[in-house]
């Protein structure tokens, strides 16, 4: 009989720092490597590129592996699913510990090359192997990682899958069931499936949204709240200023195309907008109108803003970084009235994005709209559809796969309660085939 091990380094206490490393024999596979966004916002004036990774681990910030002792020789690769920070932002930290190649999407890897070109404090010299979907790359004569396309709220997401001689780890972490995806592929259903037949041991899985009831909708129903907020009135006069997550291409995609209709320019705002969509237009995933506008340094932002203002702010859409309120975001200066760009009555804020179920994000979300709503605007919120699977999503991937084993993961004890009970009612057994686990616990299971 056959033994796979998991180790929860982060990620299973909260949203974010997502970490879990996966042993086979005498071999580990690491699967992300997050930043808990948060910790980083509650400090002020904080230079997470200078700092150390010791400092970043005792603040909760970034995954604690420290505890991973000679298991890190054994890490023969690190895997990442998708670009969001809460996956990836750690690897500048971390990853100059392994001796193992970071494998992840093309898309992924611009982003994690970009994050490594700004680090400070350390080398980061792994080795980068670009993998797509329905491609597998051999790690070694035991163990083979496949990628499975899946969709998220960021381009090239995937599901990861180690396969091993006692069965398929598949490593879910995030998702959600898009059949008609404005930008991607749909998921891979027949891939899916295949795993099933072949028999999948053990799945890893985020639990986010777990407790919401039904399917999460399509990323066409928000590209259709989009366009109805947008070109839904008969005011035109009006400052219009779009906030969303800058990973989140097919909904950026979606509100560009509205500023055509509306007979207006986009304006792109923020550093995180260029990292992530300029790249996505290097690489064809989307595409520019030519009077399309992108700023990302602070002196460049200020200029627009102020060339804007003074030009007809009804000449512009602007689409920019904050919708969490975070302290340094485009959006929060306006607010606090910190550049020449000020809100007039009638002007028009979208959030085309939800809000992150921590305190301080919340905390911060509230102070935003607040000033924002004292200076006359009007706040449309929630014009949004998740990334995240709900209920029916979890319930229908388990139905797929049929794993021997299930983990909730990505969440807090809150969203993991709600995973398990659904999973009891497929038949699963907390303790003996579906599986509780916290930051730094272990789990062998034989297989």
């Amino acid at each position: 009989m056959d033994e796979i091990r998991v180790i929860a380094v982060g990620g299973y206490n909260e949203m974010g720092r997502n970490m879990t490393v996966i042993m086979f024999d005498d071999e580990a596979v690491v699967f992300d490597m997050g930043l808990r966004l948060d910790r980083i916002q509650i400090h002020e004036d904080i230079e997470i590129e200078k700092m150390h990774s010791l400092d970043l681990i005792e603040m909760g910030a970034i995954p604690d592996d420290t505890k991973l002792g000679s298991i890190i020789d054994k890490v023969r690769a690190i895997v990442c699913t998708h670009g969001h920070l809460d996956h990836i932002g750690a690897i500048p930290k971390l990853a100059h510990r392994y001796d193992a190649p970071i494998v992840s999407t093309p898309y992924t890897l611009a982003v994690i090359r970009d994050l490594v070109k700004g680090e400070r404090r350390f080398e980061v010299e792994n080795k980068f192997l670009p993998l797509t979907a329905g491609e597998v790359y051999e790690i070694s004569r035991n163990i083979s990682v496949e990628f499975v396309n899946i969709t998220h709220s960021i381009p090239e997401s995937v599901i990861a899958v180690l396969h091993t001689p006692a069965g398929a780890v598949v490593y879910a972490n995030d998702f959600k069931l898009d059949r008609t995806p404005t930008l991607d592929s749909p998921p891979d259903f027949k891939r899916l499936k295949e795993l099933s037949k072949d028999g999948v041991a053990m799945l890893i899985v985020e639990s986010t949204n777990s407790s919401r009831p039904g399917k999460t909708p399509s990323e066409r129903v928000a590209k259709d709240l989009v366009h109805d907020v947008l070109l839904g009135t008969e005011e035109t006069n009006s400052g219009v200023i779009v906030t969303t997550f800058s990973s989140h291409i097919a909904r950026i995609s979606s509100i560009i195309e509205a500023s055509e209709k509306m007979g207006r320019i986009p304006v792109l705002l923020g550093r995180s907008m260029k990292k992530y969509v300029v790249t996505a237009k290097e690489m064809g995933i989307i595409d520019f109108p030519e009077n399309i506008e992108v700023y990302s340094s602070s002196r460049a932002i200020a200029n627009a803003l102020r060339r804007i203002s003074e030009e007809g702010r009804e000449n512009y859409l602007l689409i920019v970084t904050g919708h969490q309120g975070e302290p340094d975001a485009v959006l929060t200066k306006i607010a606090s009235k910190e550049t020449d760009y000020r809100i007039q009555h009638g002007d028009k804020i979208i959030f085309s994005a939800n809000k992150i179920p921590n305190p301080m994000t919340l905390a911060n979300r509230y102070a935003l709209e607040t000033k924002l709503k004292m200076q006359g605007a009007r706040i449309y919120e929630d014009v949004h559809v998740s990334g995240h699977a709900s209920r029916e999503d979890h319930w229908e991937l388990l139905r797929l796969l049929k794993p021997q084993h299930v983990i909730p993961s990505h969440g807090e004890l809150g969203m993991h309660i709600p995973y398990i009970e659904m999973a009891e009612e497929t038949g699963y057994e907390l303790g003996d085939t579906v599986h509780l686990m916290r930051n730094g616990d272990e789990l062998i299971l034989e297989i």
